[in-house]
């Protein structure tokens, strides 16, 4: 199915968990502290995978302590699963299947440098005494190149089409890659801009995406060395290829292009005219189109999914719409998303979960209409424990109306509460209902927990989208800030303990927050932030140079007066003077995006104001945690923290490794030296 992808130490870590002291006179109607562990430790099993064709599951669980692929026959218990990698140095944290059932494919990078290769290990390999599992082979084995995966071919299972930028590194040049071999053949070198390269039924190369330099998209018909122009959308606008038609000919593509068109919907493309045909747009005209899935087997759609406050589809195969009917009943409540399928879509490994239940597995078998549980990602935590989310909407500074979820800590009255606005990363992305790891253990805590889709965020139309361009602090802050007010005003937040926590352009919205609003905020957590947005522009990995122009556009431009001045407003470190929040600042040093520039700079300007900051800093990572032993270690640091300063609940508890990696990972502020960057552009 194709769719839009976007140790002593022992018994201290399985003891109960102990609350600190600075806590609600209510906690004891409160349910039981939740254990970090369990909501941020490595699930038990997730990511299940079915082999093409059926005989096998796959899926990642620890092994020596890291996260590792393991296989078991589909048949066999969890138990009787034998690992396939033993990779100690970071998590296998997303793998697939070659098209054959040959063999498992995974990326890694080092230390969260982002810089990808493709690794390859053969399940049925025989072990020679005393190899635990398969060789792991590095297909691509480049060094500072970032791997893209293009496409999967049906037609050729034994390879792959991938993008390198080995040759220039802001753009990937076309290979096809032999997975028996490692061989890398160059199919087409990228001198155009080519930012996408889409194949049809046959895995022919027959479209491709230019960024052209003012920042509009282009798209192109291939025809042999030549690629004809067939369809452009502006700087403001956004359009993406999802798959051919049975036809093979004509093209189901999601756009928002023309001034008549506010919500991203779906039409039907023939390339060879540009003529668009509408196929499928919100029938409740509240949201941007989502996903549209398309069988492999009959190249026929099978639904497309709405990500309106919950999600919502609107069904065009009848048969598979009666089978999720069938399969909706049996769970109520949940909402089911396709995870996997054999190659003759007989066999569907499902997903579902809610706000209140981690994902469990489920095995349907269309020809039996047979559902049988696999697993449950985190089964320790119970839901009775667990609070909802709800949403909720209030107007902005302007009156824009922003969408946010809610969840309020069960056991407590909704009235007076300490509050952490969460936002989003991104922040050209979108908070959704669900499970949300972060939601239940503020909640759990004591804290009312908002997640804004402030203005800038995705999926409410372009109008939406676009509002935030140039608004970086300013009105996207607004939509923050107002959040407070409206908290405030249910009476549901205690204006003198309102936190706010994030990452990403989420730890930027924290950064801003306590420098250009700082009578708001009592308690801040930024996490892999943005400080100084002149840098952090500069230092862009060249690989995003196809964003380049539309950040520029969505921001400010470095390359002008203006645009400097802008950027220098809106940084949150040309305010660090006006800062008086208690703030904890995280950061990955090896952040190709985020670099430790930034968390330097505002611990530095904190610090020679003699303004106490608390700095983590994770000598492995990259832009977010991806070592379980690093996130027990920030976790722990900041609800610690937070509950120093909002009078929350906190786990006192750690085992002895995420005592040991706290303490290696917490930097004196006094010894934060700043670093010239040369890379400006």
């Amino acid at each position: 199915m194709r769719r839009i992808l976007f140790g002593l130490g022992l018994l201290m870590a399985l003891a109960a968990p102990h609350a600190g002291t600075a806590q609600s006179a209510k906690a004891s109607a409160q349910p039981p502290l939740i254990d970090r562990e369990l909501l941020f430790g490595d699930p038990e099993i997730s990511g299940a995978q079915l082999s093409p064709d059926g005989k096998f599951l796959s899926f990642i669980r620890p092994y020596n302590g890291t996260r590792n692929i393991w296989v078991k026959g589909l048949n066999e218990p969890f138990d009787k699963a034998r690992p396939m990698t033993n990779d100690q140095a970071r998590p296998v944290r997303s793998y697939f299947w070659s098209r054959d059932g040959k063999y498992l494919l995974y990326s890694q990078d080092k230390a969260g440098d982002e810089n990808f290769n493709i690794y390859a290990v053969n399940p049925a390999e025989a072990l020679p005494a005393g190899q635990p599992v398969p060789t792991a082979r590095d297909l691509t084995g480049l060094k500072g190149v970032r791997v893209q995966l293009l496409n999967a071919p049906l037609s050729d299972p034994n390879s792959l089409y991938i993008g390198l930028n080995d040759r220039d590194k802001a753009w990937h040049d076309l290979y096809k890659l032999n997975l028996t071999t490692g061989e890398k053949t160059l199919v087409r070198q990228n001198t155009d801009r080519i930012g996408a390269w889409e194949f049809d039924w046959n895995d022919q190369l027959r479209l491709a995406s230019r960024s052209n330099p003012d920042g509009s998209t282009e798209w192109l018909r291939v025809e042999g060395d030549k690629m004809v122009p067939f369809y452009k959308t502006s700087i403001d606008e956004q359009s993406a290829a999802i798959a051919f038609a049975k036809d093979n000919q004509h093209v189901y593509m999601a756009t928002n292009m023309g001034a008549g068109r506010d919500l991203a919907e779906i039409v039907l493309m023939d390339p060879a005219t540009g003529k668009e045909t509408p196929y499928q747009a919100d029938p409740l005209k509240r949201v941007d189109v989502g996903n549209l899935a398309v069988s492999e087997k009959t190249h026929e759609p099978i639904f497309v999914s709405f990500e309106d406050d919950r999600l919502r589809r609107v069904w065009k195969d009848k048969a598979f719409e009666a089978d999720f009917k069938t399969i909706s009943s049996k769970l109520p409540g949940l909402d089911v998303y396709p995870a996997s399928n054999t190659a003759d879509e007989r066999l569907w490994l499902l997903a579902a979960s809610s706000a209140t239940q981690p994902t469990v597995a489920y095995l349907f078998d269309r020809q039996t209409k047979q559902l049988t549980k696999q697993y449950e990602t985190r089964p320790k935590l119970k839901a009775a424990d667990l609070s909802d989310m709800k949403v909720v909407r209030y107007k902005s500074s302007d009156g824009l109306e922003i969408p946010a979820y809610l969840t309020l800590p069960k056991g407590l009255t909704a009235k007076n509460l300490p509050v952490i606005i969460l936002p989003h990363g991104g922040p050209w992305a979108r908070d959704s209902y669900g499970f949300n790891a972060m939601h239940q253990f503020l909640a759990n805590r004591g804290y009312a927990v908002l997640s804004p889709n402030f203005r800038a965020s995705t999926g409410y139309g372009k109008k939406f989208l676009n509002a935030g361009n140039g608004e970086w602090g300013r009105k996207m802050q607004d939509d923050l800030t107002w959040g407070v007010k409206y908290l405030v005003a249910q009476g549901i937040a205690d204006p003198k303990r309102v936190g706010i926590m994030g990452g990403s352009y989420g730890g930027y919205a924290t950064l801003a927050g306590v420098a250009f609003t700082p009578d708001v905020y009592n308690a801040a957590v930024a996490i892999v932030a943005p400080s100084n947005l002149t840098t952090l522009l500069n230092a862009i990995p060249p690989y995003w140079e196809a964003g380049r122009k539309q950040m520029y556009a969505r921001m400010a431009d470095p390359g002008t007066p203006e645009g400097r001045a802008a950027l220098a407003r809106m940084s949150p470190l040309t305010s660090a003077d006006k800062i008086k929040t208690p703030l904890m600042v995280v950061q990955g040093a090896n952040d190709p995006r985020v670099n430790k520039a930034e968390a330097d700079q505002i611990v530095v300007a904190l610090r020679d104001r003699n303004y106490p900051v608390q700095y983590l800093l994770a000598p492995d990572e990259g832009h977010g945690f991806a070592r379980p032993v690093n996130n027990m270690a920030m976790f722990a640091a900041s609800e610690k923290f937070l509950a120093g300063q909002l009078k929350g609940r906190y786990q006192e508890s750690m085992s002895p490794a995420v005592a040991k990696r706290l303490q290696e990972i917490t930097v004196d502020p006094k010894t934060v030296q700043l670093v010239t960057t040369t890379n400006v552009k």
